[in-house]
């Protein structure tokens, strides 16, 4: 039965449906319930827990099944976000300079499908690199052409330009003026969602408040992200294992993803087969083992994948917990040190359990879709403060990125640079995360 359990813990959605499937068909004691009772449609999303005390809390009413195939994105398309955007280029007329800056700018888009560095850079990178000569001026005139592709929003420069692209798409009328006005003007109420004062300063009513709010959640913050970590290079299809969602308060919830999964439940001709013995032909009680069989093969499944969905919720949770200011502003420098032996402390699991849970499962948030182990990290030890080892290479590749390419910092000045932000981290560590960052030493950095 462990076996099963584990195994049913370590598939994401998308294998879980295949192997329900299969056995649908393999065991005919298993069916799949046509029963709302046993469905879980109508189940709320499971709040986060300030303790994981209580087992009671990992019910299957905690869960509910959203089909999700990732954000702003097609399942029947496999072709990758850059490829998308090479397609819309060709059918874009564009001169051959233009067409060679196109390429350029689509290859420097980070992951969140924006363009973060400047019409200057570019142009010096090009001629480096590529041996073309252009302007800030062909730059910008270009990357106008690139903010008209789909999905909208690619290629701004910054969050709110993202946003108001994606708002000056929409049909005239009263609630694009609100949208933009929300966008341009209360853009820095809208990011610590503080609808209240939104709703005092636009003088809206509480129908139109909700109305405007629903609107901006369609927005999508990172336009790039429909492939999660892997845009631009993993054709794979990901569909989220988990669905997280802020409330207006910042209250923290998430689904599980059922995706196709039926619900299931032991047949009843079986179960009411082996209760009723006596009145069976001489061939049906010789088959009776095999009964018992495909029914304790039903119930065990069963049994497993509510057991599957109580340990995913539970490590959910803890993550969560751990990485709350993450899951509220997106910002990758307040991921905080967290390794599968805390996540395995916090919940009373096997750390060989909560290894399963985060193997090739998929989150989706308000900043894009990402795997588990993706808000894991090391610790570092910062004179006595424990910071996330991602902390210090964030900080590191932000020092990197804006420093004089023409006379980049030595590892040693990145040492310097780190401690004036008050971490003390030792020149030997710098090489190492810059390495680890596939960031070259200064003299391969120099322009």
């Amino acid at each position: 039965m462990q076996l099963l359990v584990g195994q049913m813990i370590e598939k994401p959605v998308d294998q879980l449906v295949e192997y329900v499937n299969h056995q649908l068909i393999d065991n005919p004691a298993l069916e799949a319930s046509a029963s709302e009772e046993n469905d879980w449609e109508n189940a709320m999303p499971a709040p986060v827990p300030e303790s994981l005390e209580n087992d009671d809390y990992n019910t299957k009413e905690n869960a509910i099944p959203v089909q999700v195939q990732g954000p702003h994105q097609d399942p029947s398309n496999s072709e990758s976000f850059i490829d998308k955007l090479r397609e819309q280029m060709g059918e874009t007329e564009l001169d051959e300079q233009q067409r060679s800056i196109m390429e350029y700018l689509i290859g420097s888009l980070d992951n969140d499908g924006l363009l973060r560095k400047d019409p200057e850079t570019i142009c010096d990178e090009m001629d480096i690199y590529h041996n073309i000569s252009t302007t800030p001026e062909e730059i910008e005139q270009v990357l106008g052409i690139l903010q008209g592709f789909d999905p909208p929003g690619i290629g701004a420069r910054n969050l709110q330009q993202c946003l108001m692209i994606q708002v000056s798409r929409r049909k005239d009328g009263w609630m694009k003026d609100m949208l933009s006005r929300i966008v341009g003007q209360y853009f820095d109420d809208l990011l610590k969602n503080h609808w209240d004062k939104l709703q005092r300063s636009l003088h809206l009513d509480d129908e139109q408040k909700e109305k405007v709010r629903a609107e901006v959640r369609k927005l999508n913050p990172k336009p790039g992200a429909a492939l999660g970590e892997a845009l631009g290079i993993s054709k794979q299809q990901i569909t989220p294992d988990f669905i997280v969602e802020i409330t207006d308060d910042g209250q923290i919830s998430f689904t599980l993803n059922r995706g196709r999964l039926p619900a299931l439940e032991v047949s009843e001709a079986y179960m009411e087969t082996i209760a009723h013995t006596d009145n069976l032909s001489r061939k049906e009680k010789e088959a009776l083992p095999l009964l018992r069989k495909d029914v304790e093969g039903a119930k065990m499944l069963i049994d497993a994948l509510q057991q599957r969905q109580q340990t995913l919720t539970k490590t959910m949770s803890a993550i969560i917990r751990r990485q709350k200011k993450f899951f509220l502003d997106g910002d990758e420098a307040d991921l905080t040190p967290m390794t599968l032996k805390d996540v395995a402390a916090d919940t009373n699991l096997d750390i060989s359990t909560v290894s399963r849970v985060t193997n090739e499962k998929y989150a989706e948030t308000a900043w894009g879709i990402f795997r588990l182990r993706f808000f894991f990290s090391e610790r570092y030890d910062n004179d006595g403060d424990e910071v996330s080892t991602r902390k210090i290479k964030s900080m590191l590749k932000d020092i990197i990125d804006h420093e004089d390419k023409n006379n980049p910092l030595t590892d040693m000045q990145l040492e310097e640079a780190i401690k004036k932000k008050g971490f003390n981290t030792k020149r030997r560590t710098i090489v190492k995360y810059r390495k680890q960052m596939n960031i070259p030493k200064s003299s391969l950095r120099k322009k």
